[in-house]
């Protein structure tokens, strides 16, 4: 897979598997070179996900939501991601909005 192609693709997978209302995609991985997992072709990203199947679930269970909708691009593509969660709410909280 084409690493520069990698962050539309997680956000098209994180806004279709969870009803994502807002995604953003950080592509980190040159923060990494030499690191065995970018030696392997796996990028290291940060994400966060705004999405209303957050509500009631916890911190936890949310990042196995993310996880799951990922797929098979944790398998590879993906070689360390770190995950920001939240609710619709809790994102215009943060926001002031």
């Amino acid at each position: 897979m084409n690493p520069a192609r990698r962050p539309a693709l997680i956000e098209r997978r994180l806004c279709s598997n969870l009803e994502a209302t807002h995604v953003e995609v950080m592509d980190d991985s040159q923060l990494h070179a030499g690191h065995l997992g970018a030696e392997g072709g796996g990028g290291h990203f940060r994400v966060v996900v705004v999405s209303p199947r957050f509500e009631g679930v916890s911190r936890l269970e949310a990042q196995r939501m993310v996880y799951r909708a990922l797929g098979d691009l944790m398998d590879g593509a993906i070689h360390a991601i770190q995950i920001q969660t939240l609710t619709p709410a809790a994102w215009h909280q943060l926001r002031g909005t």
